[in-house]
């Protein structure tokens, strides 16, 4: 698997935590009360699965090598991939003072903002810098890159963190009524 297709894989779990959020959105503004429990869930998650693991493997990994291959670090898509993790990043902290103070509004208004966000950043990954990122990176840049996010996972994750957040989402989209992803057998996992 590509380390593109991985980046997309996990893009795809991150939209299905999206949707949960916006579940508990959706349920605030109707009147009931804040789901303390699953929006602190989806706080780790996002904290955990999408910013430190999936924002740390873009940041860490791809955008140097990008930048490397003549991306420009300053101006292009690269800055602008990196200047909304930081917004994302805001927006969380917002999200989970909303929660720790019990204040549904400021919970759906900050809620609401970041999936916003996070969707139109997945997009434009998705739709422009994945796939100039594959055309500009050679074979070998790939598999160096599949081989850094491999250690990004188990030695600075840690072993069976992935798959605890996977089923943190999954836990979370059950107890929400929201579809899973739909992501390949070996979603965000790379083998040699």
């Amino acid at each position: 698997m590509k380390a593109t297709e991985i980046l997309m894989d996990e893009h795809r779990v991150i939209e299905q935590v999206l949707t949960c959020l916006e579940k508990l959105a959706d349920r605030c503004e109707a009147g009931e009360k804040l789901d303390g429990k699953s929006a602190r869930e989806a706080l780790e998650f996002f904290r955990n699965f999408a910013d430190r693991c999936h924002h740390g493997k873009e940041e860490a990994h791809l955008f140097p090598l990008l930048e490397a291959k003549g991306f420009g670090p300053q101006a292009g898509p690269t800055p602008v991939m990196r200047h909304e993790h930081e917004e994302g990043r805001k927006l969380l902290a917002a999200i989970a003072s909303a929660v720790e103070r019990d204040v549904p509004a400021d919970f759906v208004r900050h809620a609401r903002n970041y999936i916003a966000l996070l969707r139109d950043h997945i997009r434009k990954e998705d739709q422009c810098l994945f796939p100039m990122a594959a055309a500009f990176l050679s074979r070998a840049d790939a598999d160096s890159l599949a081989q850094r996010f491999e250690h990004v996972e188990h030695a600075e994750m840690g072993e069976g963190t992935h798959e605890h957040y996977l089923q943190l989402a999954n836990d979370l989209a059950g107890r929400l009524d929201v579809p899973r992803a739909q992501v390949t057998p070996t979603c965000c996992h790379v083998h040699h």
